[in-house]
């Protein structure tokens, strides 16, 4: 297959959809299909042997940290030199329009894949007068599309209700080579704990508001011994290093490789107080690593983390019962022991090979449905 890629945000930032996409381009490479990139400018020239076409981005003004670039004549060039049998546009608003824009116009089967809830994220940012009109954007995006691919249960059944059609779930794997147990390491968590005696609690991702990390500091006044990882960076780090000024608090700044291996494997249990989770990978890789999650009920990681099995699940918005959470896992041993037991088992059935083999099927499904419509339409 012949497959153009075409995504809003890729290297050299990193989050979910960039780690999703990386695994996918790796693995297309493995399977000897033809791809290529469309991203915003800063990307490598290439990535697992794929060619990246780089394209102007400008700040996004509801998230300045994100730079979009525009649809563009030059991103359809690129897309007739390529001759794709079939176009995938990752979480499209800018750039992706390039993609559904040639499909349509050249009669290629298209996929839109959904990975974040902007109307939400509007309306958590203070830009809520603009949410329905973002939605309706959205809607009017994926109904181009022949299929449109969700992260989890949550989102499909989410964009379902507001009337999204040709839904199926495009669910996340974990590297089990990469996040194991077996990168415990002393010296990490005498970095992280600064070389204290007691838990040590861990958040890895983007630090914005959304993800409620502020919920984390009554946790700390209330239990000394703790301490807390926060590993990653982003718009809000200033105000959080503030907001923990006085606790056992690590900011790390971004980690990768092994670094970020053993900051998982070295730490006792793992927390997603964020409410508008589309999937939360991060979560996944923390299983893998032999820890237990305390998640919100509520979007990606009700896929996931099972209450009582592999982790503590609280109502979204009540503080209270997520500190509550939080502390009976850290003071019952036995409950943490199990807890651990159902994360690593949870991990064993995730990986990235099966997650993206069922991907390759769709395409294949996409595409000669395609076929089989064309040739009817013009018999």
């Amino acid at each position: 297959m012949r497959i153009a890629l075409i995504t809003e945000t890729f290297l050299p930032k990193t989050d979910g959809i960039v780690n999703t996409l990386r695994y996918l381009l790796e693995h297309l490479a493995r399977h000897r299909h033809d791809s290529i990139l469309l991203c915003p400018d800063g990307a490598p020239a290439y990535y697992a042997d794929t060619p990246i076409a780089p394209f102007a981005a400008l700040p996004f003004p509801l998230y300045p940290q994100l730079r979009l670039a525009p649809p563009s004549l030059d991103a359809m060039k690129a897309l007739r030199r390529f001759k794709p049998d079939l176009i995938h546009v990752l979480n499209p608003i800018s750039l992706g329009l390039s993609g559904v824009a040639f499909a349509r116009l050249h009669r290629i089967p298209l996929v839109a894949s959904y990975h974040t809830d902007l109307p939400g994220f509007a309306q958590r940012w203070g830009w809520g007068i603009f949410s329905g009109t973002i939605a309706r954007y959205e809607r009017m995006i994926h109904d181009q599309a022949a299929l449109n691919l969700c992260p989890s249960w949550s989102v499909l059944m989410e964009l379902r209700s507001r009337g999204f059609e040709r839904l199926k779930i495009w669910s996340r794997g974990v590297n089990r080579n990469r996040f194991s147990p077996d990168y415990r390491s002393e010296a990490m968590r005498m970095r992280l704990t600064g070389g204290l005696p007691g838990p040590l609690l861990l958040s890895v991702g983007r630090l914005s508001r959304e993800k409620r990390l502020h919920w984390l500091r009554p946790i700390l006044d209330r239990h000394p011994d703790c301490a807390l990882a926060i590993v990653g960076d982003g718009p809000a780090r200033g105000e959080l290093e503030r907001h923990f000024r006085g606790t056992r608090t690590v900011f790390t700044g971004m980690l990768h490789g092994d670094e970020l291996a053993s900051a998982y494997a070295s730490a006792d249990l793992f927390l997603l107080p964020a409410a508008n989770e589309t999937f939360g990978n991060v979560g996944l890789e923390a299983m893998s690593s032999g820890l237990p999650v305390v998640a919100a009920a509520s979007g990606g990681p009700l896929d996931f983390v099972h209450h009582g099995r592999n982790g503590l699940l609280f109502a979204p918005e009540n503080e209270t019962e997520f500190a509550s959470r939080v502390q009976a896992i850290l003071y019952n041993p036995a409950l943490q022991g199990q807890l651990r037991d159902g994360a690593l088992r949870t991990a064993q059935g995730r990986s990235w090979q099966s997650v993206l083999d069922r991907l390759l099927a769709d395409y294949e499904g996409t595409i000669l449905r395609h076929t089989h419509t064309v040739h009817r339409h013009t018999a």
